[in-house]
């Protein structure tokens, strides 16, 4: 089977984007960690589904692979990207567009800068909508990792976040972070944030993703670090998120609203592979 892409990415975090709708379009699992993988496939951190809307009033279906051949439900990243998929492939010339996920529909709008707006929707905070192993919502959880206690906010985006305070993002996260990631707290894992504050419009980032490990950056990670900020009042409604692959604007009213998540999404190049 030979199948047309793009690569494209986010600040980094990189996309291989299949067009479904053109294309006949059934990966396995094994065909997944296939493309994603760095040395014998194309290479990505996830793979992008460009499908054929499931409700009336979408315009597409947009379904996301992580490289270890796990569907989930969000991307941030991953939209602005597929919004610029659409519309360079001419599957559509609209400035919004509707997009059906698995965990409810997302509003891709154009800016006049070049730079693609993304509505991610009311954050989560409930634990069994995160979910969280627990059954009362907390400003800080706990969980004990090779018996030190670690606190953290937690919210759901579409997927589950939990993010660590930090004073120095430049600390080692990798252990820690695989060990949050997989902790029974997080019945379905978690995407693990570690936010360094520098001041109230501005804080520092870095994301170890579930099923994919650190990623250059995490859109839906920014929106939950925002989020969880915010709720604790130490952070302003409008946010520079600064990860390693570069910045995202955020912005968010608060309780009931949905969170704002403004960055660039970029083509890198275009291929077909055969599997």
């Amino acid at each position: 089977m030979k199948i047309e892409f793009t690569k494209m990415h986010g600040l980094g975090n990189d996309f291989v984007v299949i067009d479904a709708i053109r294309q006949e379009i059934e990966l396995s699992a094994e065909q997944i960690r296939f493309i994603a993988d760095r040395n014998f496939g194309i290479g990505c951190d996830q793979i992008l589904l460009v499908a054929l809307a499931e409700h009336s009033n979408a315009d597409f279906r947009y379904r996301i692979f992580n490289a270890d051949g796990s569907e989930v439900a969000q991307c941030g990243n991953g939209a602005r990207c597929f919004a610029r998929f659409v519309r360079d492939k001419k599957l559509s010339y609209k400035d919004n567009i509707l997009v059906d996920t698995h965990s409810g529909q997302l509003l891709l709008s154009f800016n006049d800068d070049g730079l693609i707006t993304v509505n991610m929707g009311k954050p989560r905070h409930k634990p069994a909508l995160i979910p969280l192993k627990t059954e009362q919502e907390e400003k800080f959880y706990t969980v004990d990792v090779d018996g030190v206690e670690k606190a953290f906010g937690a919210v759901s985006l579409g997927n589950p976040h939990a993010v660590l305070q930090v004073t120095d993002i430049n600390s080692p996260i990798e252990s820690l972070g695989e060990a949050l990631e997989s902790h029974p707290f997080f019945p379905e894992r978690a995407n693990i944030g570690f936010m360094q504050i520098v001041d109230r419009t501005h804080v520092k980032l870095r994301v170890f993703e579930r099923g994919t490990g650190e990623t250059l950056a995490c859109g839906s990670g920014a929106c939950a670090a925002v989020v969880i900020g915010i709720e604790h009042k130490l952070l302003d409604n409008d946010v520079t998120v600064q990860l390693p692959g570069g910045a995202l604007n955020i912005h968010w009213t608060g309780r009931d609203f949905p969170v704002f998540m403004t960055g660039p999404a970029v083509k890198v190049f275009e291929g077909s592979i055969e599997l």
